[in-house]
């Protein structure tokens, strides 16, 4: 491995994180007869498309190609580099690390590259500098008094990390010069704003998790009349506010069980709706609900539940939320507490019962969309409001239609019961609607696509690419075989570079006195496109059986291929590749998923 760090402690991190409960911090995932299977989160999967293998522990995608091990996994969902994996899964089987060669400080500090490890383990820093300012007699008054008059217990206020930012400018930066934490991490983590300039003062902050736990922002609610009620970290390469949800990494499990996630608007809310026993509810973070968010959930939950103010602010909030959900083939409803109460002041006067009955009796997207045009067109609303109410609505109905979220017969009789409202015929309507669903495909074929928009792999054509190729899914399911042609095959008989990048780490592999296994192979490479090669050929090698007769007539093909060779006075031993090689060595360092940090 062209890494920092020696095979053997790769390994030992690789064999210390089971890839399904890795996976599994990340997707919904079910058990199929041996294996898992979930969707992918690499692609926009509307069916469940990627097998987990708990006794290979790789992963592959049959429809985008994704797979690997458990650190290729890590370096994809993560954004991270291959060294970044490993100090990542090793952090989370609590191994320590040292590497053989150390990284240069003066990179990490320039600010022209961000390590996301680097920024987890400040985030951590700064929960507990705000955890303790929370406890300080002096410094956590303000903010333990506003704690108790929400009525948030201790016990919440311990599970959810809760802290203070003190009254201070530079409170945090003077604890952090203390720890020789440089001034320039601090302001890529968005903990200052310049040298000695706090971004949080004077603010209650709540810890924002990923799914797995991880600290990867804050926000922070003012405790005085200066500055915005709420503000939040702003984007790092671990924090993105549009594809994060308060809560997920306490909710994800409970959601699984329920199958029902129900999302709200505040910190708060998600805290008493937890300290209350309803373990489902996440939140946004001060912004509208995203396509991100949905794509977050339909992970998890197979139904979504938004609960708003039903003030006019919830009501819009809703309906640009209803829209969002359907283009993400989410089962989705709506559910209002009563106005002028927010769901932890309605949870305080009401109770479990209350909140579950808002949740149960929820109400169905389309209905809520058709109880507002049905209002506008009933009622004394100007000619700007009832068109600007349709637009809304047919937009819902091309939505779900283009999603497959809305049966084709709905559709027939909301078009009958539309053209009866607004006074247009079924066939006026049903055109408009076309229109819209074909603008909505477009949109999704141009923000779908496969990740990255990667070239399928060119495995190379005719008969002598055919048996390369036949050698490797063969060796690479059955190691033992290769002792019957270990003298029959070099590296340079591989003239297929995908193919030749694959047999260099495989002899190489089995050439050693190591024990062979294929999630131990993954781990000698650092490249995701070479691990994906790996496992597509594996996974096909599996599917196609019959080894030992495979291998035969492959060597012979590839044996008839050096005899030619020879004949024509070419030695195959030194006809080198070196210049594909260099290609295939600058192709292994690159991670399209990485940041480009090493």
């Amino acid at each position: 491995m062209a890494g920092i760090f020696d095979h053997a402690v790769v390994s030992r991190v690789q064999q210390a994180n089971d890839i399904v409960d890795v996976v599994a911090e990340h997707v919904n995932l079910k058990r199929k007869g041996r294996e898992m299977v979930g969707l992918c989160p690499f692609h926009e999967d509307h069916r469940p498309s990627m097998s987990v293998s708990p006794s290979k522990q790789i992963f592959k995608c049959f429809a985008c190609g994704a797979g690997g091990d458990v650190l290729k996994f890590v370096q994809m969902r993560e954004n991270l580099s291959f060294p970044q994996a490993v100090e990542r899964l090793a952090e989370r089987a609590g191994i320590a690390l040292e590497s053989r060669r150390s990284a240069a400080p003066s990179r990490r500090d320039s600010g022209s590259d961000i390590d996301p490890n680097m920024l987890a383990r400040l985030n951590a820093w700064a929960m507990k500098f705000f955890k303790q300012s929370l406890d300080d007699p002096e410094r956590g008054q303000v903010a333990r008094d506003y704690l108790a008059s929400r009525r948030i217990s201790p016990e919440s206020i311990d599970q959810w990390n809760l802290g203070a930012a003190p009254n201070g400018a530079d409170a945090l930066s003077k604890a952090a010069a203390g720890q020789k934490i440089p001034t320039a991490l601090l302001q890529q983590g968005g903990l200052t704003t310049g040298t000695g300039q706090d971004k949080f003062v004077h603010r209650l902050m709540f810890p924002i998790m990923d799914a797995t736990g991880r600290c990867i922002g804050f926000g922070g609610r003012t405790l005085g009349d200066v500055g915005a009620k709420y503000i939040n970290s702003p984007a790092t390469p671990l924090f993105d506010k549009s594809n994060t949800l308060y809560g997920l990494d306490r909710a994800r499990h409970r959601i699984v069980e329920t199958g029902t996630a129900v999302v709200v608007e505040g910190y708060t809310d998600v805290i008493m709706a937890h300290q209350f026993g309803c373990a489902n509810v996440v939140a946004t973070l001060g912004t509208s609900f995203t396509t991100g968010h949905g794509r977050i959930l339909r992970r998890y939950a197979k139904r979504v539940v938004l609960v708003y103010d039903s003030d006019v602010a919830g009501m819009e909030a809703a309906n640009r939320a209803l829209e969002v959900c359907l283009s993400q083939r989410l089962d989705i409803k709506l559910g209002f507490v009563p106005e002028g109460k927010d769901p932890c002041d309605f949870l305080l006067v009401a109770g479990k019962e209350a909140f579950d009955r808002i949740v149960e009796g929820a109400t169905d997207v389309l209905q809520f969309k058709w109880d507002r045009l049905q209002r506008a067109f009933e009622g004394d609303d100007s000619l700007a409001n009832r068109r600007t109410v349709l637009n809304e609505f047919l937009q819902a109905v091309a939505t779900g239609l283009a999603a497959n979220n809305i049966p084709v017969l709905d559709s027939g009789l909301i078009v009958n019961k539309l053209s009866k409202i607004i006074g247009l015929t079924p066939r006026e309507i049903n055109a408009d609607l076309s229109r819209r669903m074909g603008r909505v495909a477009r949109t999704t074929q141009s923000d779908e696509g496969r990740r990255g928009g990667d070239e399928p792999t060119d495995w190379g054509e005719g008969v002598h690419a055919a048996a390369q190729r036949e050698v490797l899914e063969v060796l690479l399911n059955e190691p033992g075989l290769f002792r019957r042609c270990r003298n029959e095959l070099s590296e340079s008989l591989f003239s297929v570079p995908a193919l030749q990048q694959v047999a260099v780490v495989l002899l190489d592999a089995l050439r050693s006195d190591s024990d062979f296994g294929f999630s131990s192979l993954l781990a000698r490479i650092e490249s995701v496109s070479l691990a994906e090669r790996m496992v597509a050929l594996q996974t096909a090698g599996e599917q196609k059986g019959n080894y030992v007769a495979r291998l035969a007539d492959a060597v012979n093909v590839l044996r008839r291929q050096r005899k030619g060779f020879q004949t024509i006075g070419i030695d195959p031993e030194k006809k080198r590749v070196g210049a594909v090689m260099d290609a295939a060595e600058a192709r292994s360092q690159e991670n399209r998923h990485s940041l480009g940090i090493s």
